[in-house]
């Protein structure tokens, strides 16, 4: 059996990490032929105390600040570089909060035994919080537009719906090329996310550490780099590991790093300067965009982003948010203000966020209080609340802004829903709440200025100005 360097980079998720390292010891793998470098990058939550105490045994290496999953994993493949030669057949990369199949890590290593020309090979990432559902096997690069497409996002195993993720994770007869149509064993992509990924020790060694992209696209850079060599990458089907999902996550400060790591990829990778253009005007439109919405530091970060790219301003940033979001459970506090008479009511599931109960609480409290809900821009209308009222825009788009200008500052109080928001819609607002499954947040409404501004910036781009 060959030999392996399992590298884990954490920070802040002690109960994620301890659940992957109990899942490692399931593993249908000798042990002996197995070692762990984990990375911990500042954690203040326990985590580094807790591991020292269950897993003595663990390579632990702290580092003095969260130099994020690029430092990390970098730490950890110059560990691994600095060990004799001989020592280590395959590095296998996972991050901290996922949970692998039994029979996970034989399967990538059959697989580049069995193909010398494979480099990488990485597992069919599940989703944990939606146990049955494919979240990628792996994915391919647009290098026109930087845009991963993940190869059989969200197909479902519908007979795994009732079973315990854990379950699954001991149960050594799946597979899943024996169970989705047209699903081969291997499969080449452009890319495997580090969540699991297998590469030879020799090509690690001389492809070199990451690109210093903090966090994002550091693994997909990577992986181009690889194939770049004549390597093939590769994701096993039977592979089978489980990862939190991106479905419920909401855009914040991790778009800086989006876009700015997105275009040294797209430049490193030969994208021509065109090309570069045509993305650097599309993200400095989004910064328009979000200042529309009413989020002009999100509009920051796309700003920064580029002006970073232009200036080869790698690493960590340092950003500051001025929107600061709570948890949901705070919310009664909001609808109880006296001065909130009037609340308009977006596409906002009133379940999905958990804030239906003290929404009503406060309306049997407050007979003053008006509750309206926004219909659907084709005149539906979701049921959600007792005693539901609602206001129609209308349909014809230029009609339609005619009515967002009059009701401009109509309502004290505007619910948006911060994963599909209406981008006018926080115009009708005296204050906007931006609200997601966890926590919301509040904000004046938008202004004119910010929108000017965002826009200027991206024309100047546009006329080549800059």
């Amino acid at each position: 059996m060959k030999s392996i360097l399992i590298i884990i980079v954490t920070w802040n998720k002690k109960d994620y990490v301890l659940q992957l390292l109990a899942s490692l010891e399931g593993l249908d793998y000798p042990r002996d032929k197995l070692d762990v470098v984990l990375i911990d990058n500042a954690s203040n939550d326990g985590t580094v105390e807790a591991i020292r105490e269950q897993y003595p045994n663990i390579n632990l290496i702290c580092n003095s600040e969260n130099i994020g999953g690029t430092g990390g994993f970098n730490t950890g493949l110059q560990w691994a570089f600095q060990q004799p030669e001989e020592k280590y057949d395959y590095l296998w990369l996972l991050d901290n909060d996922v949970l692998v199949h039994r029979q996970a890590l034989n399967e990538l290593v059959k697989i580049l035994e069995e193909n010398p020309d494979i480099g990488v090979s990485g597992s069919t990432m599940m989703q944990l919080d939606y146990p049955w559902r494919i979240n990628e096997m792996g994915a391919f690069f647009n290098r026109n537009n930087g845009n991963l497409y993940l190869n059989r996002h969200f197909e479902e195993i519908i007979n795994w719906r009732s079973i315990d993720v854990k379950e699954l994770a001991a149960n050594k007869d799946l597979k899943l090329s024996k169970t989705l149509m047209h699903c081969r064993p291997i499969m080449d992509v452009d890319y495997v996310a580090a969540a699991s990924l297998l590469i030879r020790s020799k090509l690690a060694k001389q492809v070199g550490i990451w690109r210093d992209f903090f966090i994002h696209f550091d693994d997909v850079e990577w992986c181009l780099r690889i194939g770049e060599m004549g390597w093939r990458v590769t994701v096993a089907a039977d592979s089978i590991i489980w990862h939190l999902s991106a479905a419920a996550k909401i855009p914040t400060w991790v778009l800086y790093y989006d876009n700015r790591n997105v275009l040294v990829t797209l430049q490193k990778h030969g994208a021509s300067q065109k090309t570069i253009q045509q993305n650097v005007e599309f993200i400095l439109k989004k910064a328009v965009y979000y200042a529309i919405l009413g989020k002009p530091d999100l509009s920051q970060l796309h700003t920064d982003a580029v002006n970073d790219f232009y200036a080869n301003n790698l690493g960590k940033k340092n950003i500051q948010l001025t929107t600061i979001y709570r948890s949901n459970k705070n919310i009664e506090e909001v609808f109880n203000k006296l001065d909130i008479k009037r609340i308009l009511i977006g596409n906002v599931n009133l379940q999905a966020t958990g804030i239906q109960s003290a929404l009503m609480q406060v309306a049997l409290k407050r007979p003053d209080l008006e509750i309206i809900f926004l219909a659907q821009p084709d005149g539906s209308k979701i049921y959600q609340f007792p005693r539901s009222r609602f206001v129609q825009l209308p349909i014809n788009r230029l009609k339609r802004y005619w009515q967002y200008w009059r009701l401009q500052n109509h309502f004290d109080l505007v619910l948006q829903s911060d994963y599909s928001p209406y981008p006018l819609l926080g115009w009708l607002g005296k204050q906007v709440v931006f609200i997601n499954d966890d926590s919301f947040a509040i904000n004046p409404p938008p202004k004119l200025k910010d929108v000017w501004r965002f826009g200027l910036v991206w024309l100047k781009h546009r006329l080549g100005l800059k």
